[in-house]
């Protein structure tokens, strides 16, 4: 299939771009690099330098136009879209809901829009566990109440609504692909461009054990966990990006949407993955207990039960010590450089 993968400049999406070339896909990434680097694109793939705020450049993409991509399309249409570029730090969405609102709302309602004048009528979406808000059970599963307690799960979520509105109305089937915490790089060592700017745990933890980092904070160590540190699943990224393969075909060939959890189905502490990078790392690692953060559930875990069922999709790279020896060799390298 010929594949437009919005946002695949990123941290997740040139895993993603990486696995679609993989199994033989055409490619083109769609990125405005405010986050994604240039160095994650494949010669491969082709490059259109646009935003999803431009309702036109997303048109002329969907429409595989051949005037506005770098070394030129094809012309022709794209089967499907892969859209991996909404803004995601939860914490910053409680300050700047507007700058969320517009970016992810708006931009996916452009993508939706666009898709449905130029005829096509597939799309994966990378959705997020922040959907679920304070866990009532766990596991957590695709049952779960939905209740995102900061304005990004918020925004994940009313995009997922939108997508459903868009299967009834206009026949664009949609996988919203529920991540946990993605985490660690290419197992092959394929990519290599640091995530800009992280806010999640292991690549601080990387940045610690590099010295880009004085210290680490450890947000409250009194939790109810064996240890006391919040426990969370962690999925490896080349796992998420297998499973992007696996959604899109799942909904190209039973024409009809899913939501789904990936996760590892496994709970690892803070504490532990600290001792882990220490191991692997061989670093000391200088931690700081700092208060808890608000909102910071004791325990997260998944269920990918119905991942396993309908996509055959199974975590297998999400182990921690894959997650962290694929992480540390590529900040390790950027180090040493």
């Amino acid at each position: 299939m010929n594949i437009l993968i919005i946002g695949g400049a990123g941290y997740i999406g040139s895993h993603v771009a990486r696995e679609f070339l993989d199994q033989g896909h055409e490619v083109t990434v769609f990125d405005n690099l405010s986050s994604g680097l240039r160095e994650n694109l494949f010669p491969e793939a082709k490059f259109i330098h646009g935003t999803i705020l431009d309702y036109t450049s997303l048109v002329r993409a969907c429409a595989g136009s051949q005037d506005i991509a770098v070394g030129g399309l094809t012309g022709k249409k794209f089967d499907a879209v892969v859209y991996l570029a909404a803004f995601k730090a939860a914490g910053e969405s409680m300050l700047k809901p507007e700058k969320y609102s517009t970016n992810n709302i708006s931009g996916a309602i452009n993508i939706l829009n666009a898709m449905a004048e130029t005829g096509i009528k597939n799309i994966v979406f990378s959705s997020s566990a922040a959907i679920y808000g304070e866990p009532e059970y766990l596991p957590i599963d695709e049952k779960h109440p939905a209740r995102p307690e900061n304005y990004y799960g918020f925004t994940k979520l009313e995009i997922e609504r939108i997508m459903g509105w868009y299967d009834k109305l206009k026949g664009i089937h949609s996988a919203c692909l529920r991540y946990f915490n993605a985490a660690g790089y290419d197992v092959k060592g394929r990519i290599n461009g640091l995530e800009q700017n992280p806010a999640n745990l292991i690549p601080v933890v990387m940045e610690a054990a590099c010295g880009m980092r004085k210290e680490l904070q450890i947000f409250g160590d009194d939790y109810d966990t064996p240890d006391g540190t919040c426990i969370r699943d962690y999925v490896h990224v080349s796992d998420l990006a297998i499973g992007h393969v696996a959604a899109l075909d799942y909904i190209s060939k039973n024409s009809k949407s899913i939501a789904v959890n990936l996760g590892s189905e496994k709970g690892t502490s803070v504490k532990e993955i600290v001792e882990a990078a220490r191991r692997i790392s061989g670093k000391p690692l200088a931690v700081k207990i700092a208060v808890r953060r608000p909102g910071d559930p004791a325990k997260l875990t998944a269920s990918s039960k119905l991942a396993h069922e309908a996509l055959s999709w199974t975590a297998q790279y999400s182990d921690i010590d894959s997650i962290i020896k694929t992480t540390w060799k590529v900040y390790n390298n950027q180090n040493e450089r």
